[in-house]
């Protein structure tokens, strides 16, 4: 089972989370995408970009935040955190 939580921030406080969950065959990477996905259409939000610094930080963590730079509109939090909390 792949699970992956994702909490909105504003002002050190949680406004939203969400955790997603895939139990299919599929790559990593694939499951990480597809649950983003599912992510910004459960919050109404544009999809994020992915900089150097946050695949890194992903990389590294299995957990990474998206600020206002990864996004193309406006957004209403401080940044969008997103965390592998399970996996195969």
């Amino acid at each position: 089972m792949f699970r992956l939580w994702a909490k909105e921030f504003k002002d050190n406080r949680m406004l939203k989370d969400i955790t997603i969950e895939d139990d299919r065959e599929d790559t990593r990477t694939h499951k990480v995408f597809q649950a983003l996905d599912k992510v910004c259409y459960e919050f109404d939000l544009s999809k994020p970009i992915w900089l150097d610094t946050t695949i890194a930080e992903f990389k590294r963590h299995a957990k990474t935040r998206f600020y206002q730079d990864n996004f193309v509109d406006e957004i209403e939090f401080d940044y969008l955190e997103i965390h592998v909390i399970e996996e195969d």
